[in-house]
């Protein structure tokens, strides 16, 4: 265990998931239920998948030579800024959470599929599978993931509402893109160097 990996890998986690499709389902499953179950579901299928991702970003890239791994980490980092920019002058549609919230009788189930469901492919998803790679150190990067993922969903289903009348979700999503520029420069800068 290497907490300065941890470290380091919790703000990219946190910046990368606050504008996230998922911030948004427990804000409005915290609105609907109990705020400590939503809370529970949610870090469930977050602990899942930081499970899921930490293995197969090791088990992908364990394999391939330091540079390839370096190049696949830009690539990803990179692709993730893109998608950031993209999301940010989108809208969230919120119709899905609401209608899911609906055929399930309790906080927690709904909020764990809700949420297992809403991460699969996800920024956070992908960018903890290449953290994973990138460290060599799963459980490293698996702490930091985890507690970002919680935190953040803590914040949502305690508070978030205040953070997005502050903070614009478009404004969130560019400064996410803009770490994930500069983390995908420094990668190919090492790929191409290296």
């Amino acid at each position: 265990m290497n907490f300065a990996i941890a470290a380091a890998v919790f703000p990219v986690i946190f910046v990368g998931e606050l504008p996230d499709k998922t911030m948004f389902a427990s804000l409005l499953l915290a609105s609907r239920g109990r705020a400590w179950a939503v809370w529970l579901g949610a870090a469930g299928a977050f602990l899942v998948h930081v499970v899921i991702a930490t293995t197969v970003g090791v088990g992908l890239f364990a394999l391939s030579p330091p540079r390839v791994v370096d190049a696949g980490v830009a690539v990803m980092f990179l692709g993730g800024a893109v998608y950031a920019f993209v999301e940010a002058g989108r809208r969230d549609a919120s119709g899905l959470v609401a209608r899911e919230a609906a055929t399930h009788r309790r906080t927690v189930t709904t909020a764990f599929v809700v949420i297992f469901v809403a991460e699969w492919g996800d920024l956070t998803q992908l960018l903890t599978a290449n953290l994973a790679a990138r460290y060599h150190s799963a459980l490293s990067v698996g702490l930091g993931s985890v507690l970002a993922l919680w935190s953040v969903a803590a914040l949502a289903v305690l508070g978030g509402q205040g953070l997005l009348r502050s903070v614009p979700v478009g404004v969130l999503r560019r400064i996410t893109g803009a770490v994930l520029l500069v983390l995908g420069a420094i990668a190919l800068w090492t790929a191409i160097s290296g």
